[in-house]
């Protein structure tokens, strides 16, 4: 009886919806596309905001080379620590974002949109724990909401987690994975709080001190990429009548070299507003700091502020202040930002603003997800969990043993498809068939997101953007093009090719 209702369902799959699935070949996704969680047209946008850094610049992985080395030789030069960290270099692409990490435990882990750990994905230093191991330490994988990192994802009030958001965090990431392998190697017993607190300050200096800063002045021709792209995005905003404004926290010499040498020494004239220093996101929150003029080598002016001036260069400042200077408000001012929390979630939650994030990750994603090698383990995976659905009502030992053979090998099939996208850490936006965290938090705080601003060039300024409407599970039955595991087609195909 199983053999046949097997027979049964696994023709339907390779007559049926599998052949509209291997059509994906000649229909892929185009990685620069612009992707909507919220219905919006540029029609509607007067106003384009940017936030600096890998929204206008990106940088090589040079970067986050020099970060990791100079973070980790602050530690052992000011903090004391081994000389043996020296032996660390900096590991491209062994760390992802969105990652959270308990500062108590020093793991770091990837976590779901319902906030379960996906096990696997557990690392204490460069290696990772046994999944017994963590189900024992929380007793389970749900990380409860008391526990888990605070609205901007950092490790305050009590909130043991801290969620790295940043794209400059990946090297902080693998500064504490290193110095945290180093210490159990040599079987060193350390406070992992102090060690956690160290590698952030470390980092930061790196910033604050502005060690990154001139090194990046010094060789933008190695640290910086994009330029000509991003020259013609603002290029065409500019010509389409479009006000823009700049607010970063990076510093305004920092700045000016890098536009300089991304858009050309004219680049203030696109700009009706620049803001440097900003502070985000204390600058969407705090009423208390005012605007202060910054001159052309630096200086800061005292006088009041009563207009913000196209071509002047303005330093801190807050968001209220802007907006009653400037009368831009609402759903006509677009922002863009790579941050989820510091430039996105505010400014939609609290005062209406469209947003757009940056995602660069997305392009290779996008591109590992449009190889025949993923849409076939894709689609046989789909297949598995529909037989496993639909035949576990066979009770019977034969019955049983060929279910858990299924079980086994889709178990496989979901480890590997997690390590077409990073062997240790798996896909940005997916934890197997959950979104992670990061997603979740990215279609709350972001009306559309893309991998770089040149997308906008593939675009009208008159473009509507439409959410694809995906089914909700108690909807798919009654979805045309449905499958005989009750998923949509359409439903599959956005899933698994757009995140």
């Amino acid at each position: 009886m199983l053999q046949d209702e097997v027979q049964s369902h696994v023709n339907c799959i390779i007559h049926g919806p599998v052949c509209s699935v291997s059509k994906l070949q000649g229909n892929f996704v185009n990685p620069d596309t612009i992707f909507a969680n919220n219905q919006m047209s540029l029609q509607d946008i007067e106003i384009y905001g940017f936030d600096y850094d890998y929204t206008l610049a990106f940088y090589s992985s040079h970067l986050h080379t020099l970060i990791f080395n100079i973070a980790r030789d602050i530690l052992i030069n000011e903090h004391r620590y081994p000389e043996g960290l020296r032996e660390y270099d900096y590991i491209p692409n062994f760390v992802i974002r969105g990652l959270h990490y308990d500062v108590q435990k020093a793991l770091l882990m990837k976590i779901d949109a319902f906030h379960y750990i996906q096990l696997g994905t557990v690392y204490r230093g460069l290696n990772p724990v046994p999944e017994k191991e963590v189900i024992a330490m929380y007793e389970g994988s749900h990380v409860p909401l008391e526990i888990m990192s605070d609205f901007y994802g950092k490790s305050s009030h009590g909130h043991t987690m801290k969620q790295f958001m940043d794209i400059f965090s990946l090297p902080e990431m693998t500064l504490l994975l290193c110095v945290n392998d180093y210490f159990m190697k040599h079987n060193i017993d350390y406070e992992p709080v102090h060690l956690y607190k160290d590698v952030k300050e470390a980092i930061g200096d790196v910033h604050v001190r502005g060690i990154m800063y001139r090194a990046v002045e010094a060789d933008n021709e190695k640290y910086i990429c994009y330029g000509e792209q991003t020259h013609a995005v603002l290029r065409k905003l500019s010509k389409n009548g479009k006000k823009m404004f700049l607010i970063t926290n990076s510093p305004f010499d920092f700045v000016n070299r890098g536009m300089n040498y991304i858009v050309g020494k004219d680049w203030r004239d696109l700009f009706d507003v620049v803001i440097v220093q900003a502070d985000k996101p204390g600058f969407f929150n705090d009423r208390r700091k005012p605007f202060r003029r910054v001159t052309d080598k630096g200086v800061l002016l005292w006088d009041r502020i009563h207009h913000l001036e196209k071509g002047q260069i303005y330093k801190q400042g807050n968001l209220y202040e802007f907006l009653r200077l400037t009368g831009w408000r609402g759903s006509k001012v677009l922002y863009f930002g790579d941050h989820i929390y510091s430039d996105l979630a505010d400014l939609t939650l609290k005062h209406g603003w469209r947003t757009g994030a940056i995602i660069p990750e997305l392009r290779k994603e996008i591109k590992i997800m449009n190889t025949e090698e993923y849409v076939h383990t894709m689609t046989w995976l789909q297949a598995l969990t529909g037989l496993l659905e639909q035949m576990q009502v066979h009770q019977d030992p034969a019955s049983q043993t060929v279910i858990q053979q299924w079980i086994n090998e889709r178990e496989e099939m979901r480890l590997r498809t997690k390590d077409i996208f990073n062997a240790q850490f798996g896909s940005l936006f997916r934890t197997y068939h959950n979104p992670t965290y990061f997603t979740r938090r990215l279609s709350r705080f972001a009306d559309i997101y893309m991998a770089s601003l040149s997308c906008l060039l593939n675009y009208d300024l008159q473009h509507t953007f439409y959410p694809r409407r995906t089914p909700l599970q108690h909807e798919s039955p009654i979805w045309p093009e449905q499958t005989s595991t009750g998923t949509h087609v359409g439903e599959s195909l956005h899933i698994t090719s757009v995140l």
